[in-house]
């Protein structure tokens, strides 16, 4: 066989359980799996695990020649699954995932009270050429009393294709310009980790596939406490103002700190709302939602934007939803984070402003650069750093191949998935998240005296007098949403342009991933983040000098659940946001005039403090429990797969 050269050099090379630490043997870059951990990985059980989807079964044939199943082989154990052939030459390919399950092999012989729940099964994508042979060659001197590794092949590529595109492995041949196979084959690893139900926990690549990551994903399955996903709860964090991570894009250092979300979603322990009620009867203290005929609202087609508005799937990864920003008990904004995350990681230098009571607002996001919910919807949907999605009609494809959404919009529209239908029934969702009855309403504007304390009301006078707040966080005569929708330079902006980045910084790269970085051990790396320009605000747009830095005046309702603030999220507390003001913002050559030192005292913050508290729609709750009853998109038998790319047709 004119390939058995290749796989014995492999055999040869994997045998010895392990590959050479010194890079100086390769022109590659090794992949962290081949070398130690640069961080401690996270404890096991301190986490979660959540359910990705259900491992598919498939025919397969073991190095024993034995015809049987996958899910046979799974026997009732933890699993690590690979797609690999034997003849792969990349170093960081097939080669790595056996490099990794070596060790992993080997660690738990050390466990056997772990390693006895466990199996490794590698599965070739080239039946041709791996026979059951070939596979009993590649894996020998593998076997061990402690855990089984079986090396599996199939009898045909026909009987193949099936469980190549249920694990969303899609691989490419290569072929000579005269058509002959080369041997090689391109694809994306990916290794799987399935529980003992037989549903898949982890999906690792490349940068994260690394065995003490991996045992310690395999040890939190095996936690009675988060063997269902459940969440385990260390320790509380940042309840009380603490200075908030930023996020980033540095993929190294990453460990648990502690942390644990105070995101209920998660949960999905909630009850549905009649939403469209809240459109259809003005609340105290807002004005009455006026909507053009085209964003005229159904029940449909708030569903199905609620449904889109909680679907992961609606990203390029498959792992982001508007909703993972736009939290509902944190005020449909992220009040744990400074500035959102995005795909994989991504910084997003603004802060995530709250969704609520957008629907009576002209001017949207910071710098307000679009004016309808309808328009606003495809900024985040396509921002590399946000969803990250490549074209409206990657986005289109995708849905027309979910079979859950089949019939959904020509319920609501008559027509199928668009860019006018998507925006429409994304926006139709947010219409209804509105919220007003403030405590404050029934004070100010339903005269009951007794809805808010003196304070408060003291707070209220020093708002609207000394404080001269009403000067941009408007209230009229019969409602209230408390801005002028203009945009003003405080300082912030400037600050935050002028900063030098400190040595060491808290880097997020998601809720509850949180690790301090020391700034100089990443400059210049392949892993330095990626910079964002500064952040000018309105001048991004108009390119006017006079706006730099010129962000709009947020809206203050539910103020008290929408923390951090700013554009930037660069004040944790309403505390801090007062002072701020106080000490009359930041100044620069183009400061706001009505920016100007405030001269209130202690007493007088604590209770303006005390007053925006009051702000709070007495219908919050059930906005939130309705968003934890929404369903959550996520790949199921049912869908074409992982990233629904086999079914996209260009």
């Amino acid at each position: 066989m004119k390939t058995s050269r290749l796989y014995l050099l492999a055999l040869v090379f994997f045998c010895g359980s392990a590959v050479t630490q010194d890079a100086s043997y390769t022109t590659e870059i090794l992949a962290p799996g081949y070398n130690k951990l640069t961080f401690d990985a996270p404890i096991p059980g301190s986490y979660k695990l959540s359910k990705y989807n259900d491992a598919s079964d498939g025919r397969v044939i073991d190095q024993n020649s034995n015809n049987t199943t996958l899910h046979k082989l799974y026997d009732n154990k933890i699993v690590l699954l690979n797609f690999m052939y034997s003849t792969c030459q990349d170093i960081n390919g097939c080669p790595l995932a056996t490099a990794v399950f070596h060790k992993i092999k080997n660690k738990l012989i050390e466990e056997p009270e772990v390693g006895k729940h466990v199996s490794l099964l590698s599965v070739s994508f080239d039946p041709n050429n791996d026979t059951p042979e070939v596979m009993k060659l590649y894996g020998a001197g593998t076997q061990n009393d402690v855990l089984n590794w079986n090396f599996i092949t199939t009898d045909s590529q026909k009987t193949l294709d099936p469980i190549l595109t249920n694990y969303n492995q899609r691989i490419i041949k290569d072929y000579d310009s005269e058509g002959n196979y080369l041997g090689s084959i391109s694809h994306i690893l990916r290794v799987f980790l399935i529980d003992k139900d037989k549903s898949i926990r982890n999906i690792y690549s490349v940068s994260f596939l690394h065995s003490d990551i991996l045992i310690n994903d395999i040890k939190t399955l095996l936690d009675k406490r988060t063997e269902n996903g459940s969440k385990i709860i260390v320790s509380t964090s940042n309840e009380s103002g603490a200075k908030l991570a930023e996020p980033g894009d540095y993929k190294e250092g990453y460990e648990s700190k502690d942390y644990v979300s105070r995101a209920k979603s998660l949960t999905r322990e909630g009850k549905s709302a009649d939403l469209i009620k809240f459109t259809q009867k003005k609340q105290l203290g807002l004005p009455k939602l006026i909507l053009t005929k085209e964003a005229s609202l159904t029940r449909e087609k708030i569903a199905l934007g609620r449904k889109l508005f909680f679907d992961r799937r609606l990203s390029h990864t498959d792992t982001i939803s508007c909703a993972i920003c736009h939290v509902a008990e944190m005020g449909f904004a992220h009040n744990e984070l400074k500035t959102a995350v995005g795909t994989e990681g991504r910084s997003v230098p603004r802060n995530a402003p709250t969704v609520v009571n957008t629907g009576f607002l002209t001017r949207l996001f910071h710098d307000a650069r679009e004016n309808t919910l309808e328009n606003q919807v495809w900024g985040p949907l396509l921002a590399h750093n946000e969803m990250d999605n490549p074209s409206p009609g990657y986005i289109i494809n995708k849905l027309n191949a979910i079979p859950d959404y089949k019939g959904l919009f020509e319920e609501a529209f008559g027509v199928g998935p668009s860019i006018e239908t998507i925006s429409r029934a994304l926006a139709s969702y947010q219409y209804t998240l509105i919220s007003g009855d403030s405590a404050f309403d029934r004070w100010y504007y339903g005269k009951d005296n007794r809805a808010i304390s003196s304070k408060a009301k003291k707070g209220f006078d020093l708002f609207i007098g000394k404080g001269q707040c009403i000067t941009c966080h408007l209230i009229k005569e019969d409602h209230a949403l408390f801005t002028d929708e203009k945009l003003h330079n405080t300082g912030i902006g400037y600050q935050a342009t002028m900063h030098k980045e400190p040595e060491k910084k808290m880097i997020t790269l998601g809720a509850g991933i949180v690790v301090e970085v020391d700034t100089s051990s990443y400059a210049g790396s392949k892993f330095t983040p990626e910079i964002s320009p500064n952040d000018l605000g309105l001048y991004k747009i108009t390119q006017d000098p006079h706006d730099r830095w010129k962000f709009r005046t947020p809206p203050l309702r539910n103020v008290e659940l929408t923390a951090p603030y700013m554009h930037n999220g660069a004040l944790v507390t309403l505390k801090e946001v007062v002072q701020f003001y106080n000490k009359g913002g930041v100044e620069n050559e183009v400061l706001s005039p009505l920016i100007r030192p405030l001269n209130l005292t202690e007493e007088e913050v604590d209770n303006i403090v005390e007053f925006l508290k009051t702000l709070t729609g007495s219908n919050f709750d059930e906005l939130i429990l309705d968003a934890h009853a929404a369903p959550i998109g996520d790949v199921s038998l049912e869908d074409p797969n992982w990233f629904h790319e086999n079914k996209l047709k260009y």
